[in-house]
């Protein structure tokens, strides 16, 4: 084997390594995994029971009933559709109705959304990327001007 050739044959084993390397880590994080939909997604794309997902959204004014315990039962919505999540647990202190939203967790078989953990906004200015664009997308959220932009000015002068 000359020079040359074993070069070859051991940059082709240290990709070859590294390919297996890579599909493994991959096929370890196959089920970690969570996508990001909005309600009108999950309608269209036919997502079965038991997919954990992330659904973003505002939350329905008026659908908020809290059960016995700390169980709470909303409505995440794009304004097109809806999606009854039920939640057990200790609530974000900013969540209410009418604010963003993002709630993760598995669908039921009967359509509802079982959240395991609930997300809310951090102050006014404040809409998680995937709703925003998700709400965009629908044509309702518009957005506003950067604040930040006008606090960098202040700050300057």
């Amino acid at each position: 084997m000359t020079r040359k050739q074993r070069r070859l044959a051991l940059i082709g084993s240290a990709l070859g390594v590294l390919a297996v390397a890579v599909g493994l880590v991959l096929f370890a994080m196959r089920d970690t995994i969570v996508f990001f939909y909005g309600p009108t997604e999950i309608a269209q794309k036919g997502i079965g029971p038991g997919a954990r997902v992330r659904i973003g959204g505002l939350v329905k004014p008026g659908s908020m009933v809290r059960e016995a315990g700390q169980t709470v039962q909303f409505a995440i919505t794009d304004t097109a559709t809806d999606v009854a999540v039920t939640y057990t647990g200790l609530l974000p202190d900013l969540f209410r109705e009418g604010q963003g939203v993002i709630a993760e967790g598995t669908l039921q078989p009967d359509g509802s959304f079982r959240a395991a953990s609930v997300l809310a906004k951090h102050d006014e200015r404040y809409m998680p990327r995937e709703v925003a664009a998700a709400l965009k997308k629908q044509g309702v959220w518009q957005g506003e001007q950067p604040a930040a932009a006008s606090d960098a000015k202040a700050v300057t002068q």
